[in-house]
């Protein structure tokens, strides 16, 4: 599609429209916001990308993009690794890019009414979690639309977060004291297919008051936006997208599977090992456990050590991504993390171990027949389009919920619930990659690629994201 523009004075002059655009500074939040500009920069919009300094976005990767960097004075320079230190986080990047971007767009914007250029500023996409800066482009005359990078689920229980704290569920997790097993897995009544334990969880009273504040925020983000875009589609979650547009009045936009619908250039912050590709292509058709844990999630070295026996006793094909810092606790120089001793005697040439790894293409390998993951919403759609079957042993925030949907709803994969232990992990590896035998893991893999099938179908012309990425582009053309 050429420029898109509109009509101005009867005339037929055409003026070029620019989004704007701000993403959270983490992996999983950079990547679909690339894949969104990727989609409407293919419709004729011109891009801007405002970022922070911790964690930039590599602009050579996106040579047709302008960028504007906005200071992010004071913000630590390593990533956060729990929930509290992830939800202060970001109220913190709020903070200390508020009045920067305030200048930064003005200056942009005062630019182009000094210039008459022949495009004009459409509106600011935004990360729902980054409110003060949604309210800055208000402010200064932007209209804004929300960015989730979660599934339409997780953003229901946003919504209904403030109802879930009076009936008590947080205290049932044991906000304020320990629970027994049974009380976590109660079903959250209001909110099916819940489960109290797959509710975002609180180890204190502050944490919880922190996590309160950050989805009150970001549902405040996304109501007082001109639209809600979510990476998800139809198929997947139509009952959650019709909740949504019954109780929001500001219209919702699925066009997920981003990461297939608009494949971007590379904007991972760490660097691939892409030798595993040439690994899977020895090993036999879908043969191999891949297993990542993502670029935030965390876990004990007992943990470690646990996943490393269970995986080197099920004597299957393995690629493990460890990253550094992925051992809460660990020395930062510790790369890659410490495995058990004997890991490499008792596993050696069956399996391959990295630091990072070119996700999309890894599960798209025919070598690779299911995907051990933390369930975060990227990964967890990544294993819906590859159609492996997934495990899920999540760790924070929507993780859960996610996992609750794989192993529950979509009867995709298994969820490994509580601590891990290597005999339980041995076995759930066993029964999601059983040759025919396992009829359990036949019948995940069968709707697995069903499900791959109606993700793709999705995206094909005239599949519901297709058309709803018309809609979004009408929808800014009228803002």
């Amino acid at each position: 599609m050429g420029s898109v523009g509109h009509t101005a004075t009867g005339t037929r002059t055409r003026r070029r429209r620019r989004v704007l655009f701000f993403s959270l500074p983490y992996q999983g939040h950079i990547n679909p916001m690339f894949q969104l500009a990727g989609l409407l920069h293919a419709r004729g919009f011109a891009i801007t990308v405002f970022h922070t300094h911790f964690n930039a976005p590599d602009a050579s990767q996106h040579p047709a993009y302008d960028f504007v960097p906005v200071q992010d004075d004071g913000m630590p320079a390593d990533s956060p690794d729990t929930v509290q230190v992830t939800v202060e986080h970001m109220f913190a990047l709020n903070r200390a890019c508020e009045a920067p971007f305030r200048e930064r767009l003005a200056a942009l914007l005062e630019q182009q009414q000094q210039h008459a250029r022949e495009e004009d500023v459409a509106c600011l996409v935004a990360d729902a979690h980054l409110l003060t800066l949604m309210d800055v482009a208000r402010g200064l005359g932007v209209p804004t639309l929300a960015l989730r990078t979660g599934s339409a689920a997780c953003f229901r229980w946003f919504m209904a977060f403030p109802m879930l704290c009076d009936k008590g569920y947080l205290s049932a997790q044991g906000v304020q004291s320990p629970v027994a097993e049974s009380q976590l897995d109660m079903p959250v009544m209001e909110l099916p297919p819940y489960r109290v334990r797959d509710l975002p969880s609180a180890a204190s009273g502050a944490t919880h008051g922190l996590m309160r504040e950050v989805i009150s925020r970001a549902v405040s983000a996304v109501k007082t936006s001109s639209g809600l875009i979510i990476n998800t589609f139809d198929a997947l979650e139509a009952d959650e997208l019709a909740s949504l547009r019954s109780d929001l009045a500001v219209p919702v936009f699925d066009i997920g599977p981003l990461h297939v619908h608009s494949p971007a250039a590379s904007s991972s912050l760490l660097q691939q090992d892409r030798g595993c590709l040439d690994w899977l292509d020895a090993q036999g058709p879908a043969s191999v456990l891949y297993v990542s844990f993502g670029s935030l999630a965390s876990m004990s070295a007992s943990d470690l050590a646990e996943t490393a026996w269970g995986i080197a006793n099920s004597g299957r094909p393995f690629l493990l991504v460890l990253r550094p810092g992925i051992v809460r606790g660990a020395p930062p120089t510790q790369q890659p993390p410490q495995l058990p001793d004997s890991f490499d005697a008792e596993t050696r040439g069956r399996g391959m171990v990295v630091s990072w790894a070119p996700q999309e293409e890894v599960l798209a390998h025919p070598a690779v027949g299911a995907f051990w993951t933390h369930c975060g919403w990227n990964s967890t759609l990544e294993g819906v389009c590859a159609g492996v079957p997934m495990l899920c042993h999540p760790c924070f925030g929507d993780q859960m919920g996610n996992a609750r949907y794989v192993d529950h709803v979509w009867r995709t994969g298994l969820s490994l619930d509580g601590e891990l232990e290597r005999g339980k992990v041995e076995a759930a590896i066993s029964t999601m990659m059983g040759s025919g035998e396992s009829e359990t893991g036949t019948e995940l893999r069968g709707r697995a690629r069903e499900l791959s099938r109606r993700a793709a179908e999705s995206v094909a012309k005239a599949g519901s994201s297709d058309l709803n990425v018309d809609k979004l582009v009408n929808h800014i053309l009228s803002l």
